[in-house]
């Protein structure tokens, strides 16, 4: 019996705001490296997710949520998703069972008109619908776009995750590992670090303050010894009365902040954290090209 090939390429993970691209990349690692909140638009960069096993290695890339956008931010967030066209071997375009057919993924099945690698539609949160309500909505996207599968998933429970992994492994080319076997993602830990801190700001936080705040890790000391890492972050804002309400009164909202990250970033890092938090304004900077590329977000 012939020895089954080793296989390795890019999975590019694509889809409007919120249809659980995040949580799928999650459950494919086995780890939380991408943060996952209820609010859209909470990925901004792309990441990068190596799954490891026996007969391949499969780099996965976990994107923003394609929009019709209009600030200078949501635009690189859009076209940073958008690259991943030319760089993956296979692409999972992710929609919702519980919505139907939304007005930006026909945005998005139409920008893949003109590309020529697979394309497996990934139909996400069935545990949220009847059968019944399923089949019609498959029926309906596979009149839209000819799909290599059509594979109905839920990311947070994992059902169908096995499957679709058995898909992509027949997709992708023969080829050596691309990366080390320890080697989970390409992001450093300033940015996880940065990453989590956000993320607890999106889940606490209302209204604007979520999509008008960054993250910067301005230290991250590490002392092995002692298992023990120091991190000082700057949470950047748009106007002082932002300032005022992730402060919160006599610092409740910051203090929150930071006691939430903290238990999350001891448990990514295995490492006792002292995380210290300031918050500073940087007026309009998700409208500032110089301060977009300084807060990274900028084009490659």
């Amino acid at each position: 019996m012939a020895e089954k090939p080793f296989k390795s390429g890019f999975v590019g993970i694509i889809g409007r705001p919120n249809v659980g691209k995040s949580t799928l990349l999650n459950t494919f690692l086995g780890e939380k490296i991408a943060i996952t909140t209820p609010k859209p638009q909470t990925t901004r960069n792309r990441i990068l997710g190596i799954m490891n096993t026996d007969s391949g290695q499969f780099v996965f890339l976990d994107t923003p949520g394609i929009h019709r956008a209009k600030t200078p931010l949501n635009l690189l967030m859009v076209k940073s998703a958008m690259e991943t066209y030319g760089e993956a071997d296979v692409l999972l375009l992710l929609v919702e069972a519980d919505r139907g057919l939304h007005d930006e993924d026909s945005l998005i099945l139409e920008s893949l008109m003109a590309i020529k690698i697979p394309v497996i539609l990934v139909i996400n949160k069935i545990d949220l619908v009847k059968k019944e309500t399923l089949l019609p909505l498959i029926d309906t996207f596979k009149d839209l776009y000819a799909f290599e599968e059509i594979i109905p998933i839920s990311a947070t429970r994992g059902f169908g995750v096995d499957r679709l992994t058995d898909i992509l492994w027949r997709l992708l080319p023969e080829g050596p590992k691309l990366f080390p076997d320890d080697m989970i993602t390409d992001r450093t830990e300033r940015f996880i670090a940065a990453e989590i801190i956000r993320e607890k700001i999106f889940l606490l936080t209302r209204q604007e303050i979520p999509y008008a705040t960054a993250v910067v890790v301005e230290a991250f000391r590490e002392e092995e010894e002692r298992n023990f890492i120091r991190i000082e972050a700057s949470i950047i804002v748009e106007k002082d009365s932002q300032k005022g309400i992730v402060i919160g009164k006599k610092g409740a909202m910051l203090k929150d902040i930071g006691r939430q990250a903290r238990k999350d970033l001891e448990r990514f890092f295995n490492a006792r954290i002292y995380l210290e938090l300031f918050v500073k304004v940087r007026k309009d900077w998700t409208h500032d090209e110089r301060l977009l590329r300084e807060l990274g977000y900028s084009e490659k």
